[in-house]
């Protein structure tokens, strides 16, 4: 991080809190340092086989092989690394930067780099003003990233003003309207009933101490504030268009993945950690998978892709 970079601030307090209801981008700051020590762990993330063919699947998926590696990637909303990390380990990118609006996550993620022996640099950066020249990357990356920014064509345009000429953008991880809407639907529901069912004395060793339980709560309102858009592919394509893109293009994945995953993620984080162990860790990983096998293999033949959860946009700077 630069030094002139703000420092996190995982314990935000009340009145900031309540500040950052009517301020998106605050929000997003104080959520994410709030999250960055626990985040990976939160969602299952890791820098091993599991998680890097993850990431260069969905690269792969979404803009093919061509151009492989790119000599040096931006990732923005880059969170702990997940995504930029992976990919180049998996020899998608070779060199790195990482952004992100949280400073939290910006030095968890350089952290992560500097454990795995990667050539990675980063800032604290908002993604509608990149603090990049003209023409330095000839990557840029993003996963989960474009639904927390405002103005999304002008991230996009700031994207390709920073892209060489003939440079990519991949994003990744963004939900569709019709997703969302059912993903957290389950993931309110399995909420609801796990924490319910944890009170019977029988299970109470199942349910986490209320003090974290609430905490959790308070999340995820806060993350209600941070979450603005969801996409519907086509629009999406054409945001891309309006903001330079050339070959934008829209691919969706998930949908019975999605409709298992949610209530499962739901599941592990009202549990106490560690309760489910590496078995259950399996059994849910490869039942991803096959419903995802079942997704792209069967079901994206004959379902809109606007059904399915997460969309993946791509496209390119005009040479």
């Amino acid at each position: 991080m630069s030094t002139s970079d703000p420092a996190p601030n995982p314990h935000a307090t009340a009145e900031q809190v309540a500040a950052a209801r009517h301020d998106r981008k605050l929000a997003n700051v104080l959520y994410h340092d709030w999250e960055a020590g626990t985040y990976d762990e939160k969602w299952s993330i890791s820098y091993d086989e599991r998680c890097t063919s993850y990431a260069a699947d969905r690269f792969r998926y979404a803009a093919g092989e061509l151009g492989w590696p790119y000599e040096r990637a931006l990732e923005l909303g880059s969170g702990t690394g997940f995504f930029l990390l992976n990919l180049m380990q998996a020899g998608v990118a070779t060199r790195g930067s990482v952004t992100d609006l949280s400073p939290g996550m910006v030095q968890t993620a350089l952290r992560n780099a500097e454990r795995l022996g990667l050539d990675v640099d980063g800032r604290v950066a908002d993604a509608e003003r990149i603090p990049y020249d003209d023409a330095t990357f000839d990557l840029v990356v993003g996963h989960a990233v474009l639904h927390h920014i405002p103005d999304v064509e002008l991230a996009l345009r700031e994207v390709l003003r920073v892209l060489r000429p003939g440079g990519r953008f991949v994003f990744a991880g963004e939900p569709t309207r019709i997703g969302d809407r059912y993903a957290r639907r389950l993931g309110a529901l399995t909420w609801k009933a796990v924490t319910t069912i944890t009170r019977l004395p029988a299970l109470r060793e199942w349910r986490r101490p209320q003090e974290e339980l609430d905490e959790s709560s308070r999340a995820a309102a806060l993350e209600a504030v941070v979450d603005i858009h969801v996409f519907d592919p086509a629009a999406l394509e054409a945001t891309a268009r309006r903001a330079g893109a050339r070959d934008a293009r829209v691919v969706t994945e998930e949908l019975t993945a999605a409709m298992f995953g949610w209530p499962v993620r739901t599941f592990e984080a009202a549990v106490p950690p560690g309760k489910l162990g590496w078995g259950w860790a399996m059994f849910a990983y490869r039942s991803w998978q096959r419903l995802s096998w079942l997704d792209a293999n069967v079901l994206a033949r004959a379902v809109p892709r606007s059904w399915f959860y997460n969309a993946l946009l791509t496209g390119t700077k005009p040479a």
